[in-house]
């Protein structure tokens, strides 16, 4: 495996904490999670969508929160539904409790969430503040004003 080491740029970059952090843990494997399947699209220019298969959980029982760049979605059966299993012969449905972490980026904000057929469905907007938003410079033409001369007086001095 290998390992960069990016405490130089930490000297000489101001504000680009974040973005080696997230290297840094790029190279880490992260234990391979794969409950539950979820998929992440894109529906517009700025707008995206997490679906993810939780077939079994109500929507008392999931949990989702946005905190600083990171959205967590958590589920956990509750204890009278434990109770109340009878004994399986096969459970191919797994109904295990769960914890996802997406790192979201900047100006990206959780709109909504809805729970339908066994799916989460999570939207999310990226919200561009005016100030980060492209905008077009007009530009303005001199023509109308015609030629500038310049002028500079002559001392006697430099006449000689």
């Amino acid at each position: 495996m290998r390992h960069l080491d990016f405490s130089p740029l930490y000297r000489s970059t101001v504000g680009f904490d974040r973005l080696f952090n997230l290297l840094d843990n790029v190279g880490q494997p992260e234990q391979a999670q794969s409950y539950p399947p979820y998929n992440i699209e894109r529906t517009g220019d700025n707008t995206y969508r997490i679906t993810m298969a939780v077939a079994g959980f109500d929507e008392d029982e999931l949990s989702i929160e946005a905190r600083a760049h990171v959205l967590t979605i958590k589920a956990e059966k509750s204890e009278q539904d434990k109770a109340n299993e009878g004994e399986f012969l096969y459970r191919g449905i797994a109904k295990r409790a769960f914890e996802r972490r997406f790192q979201l980026a900047d100006y990206v904000e959780v709109q909504s969430a809805s729970l339908k057929n066994g799916l989460l469905h999570i939207d999310l907007l990226r919200n561009l503040p005016e100030t980060m938003k492209p905008r077009r410079i007009a530009i303005v033409s001199d023509a109308a004003e015609g030629a500038k001369t310049i002028e500079a007086q002559i001392t006697p001095a430099q006449v000689n």
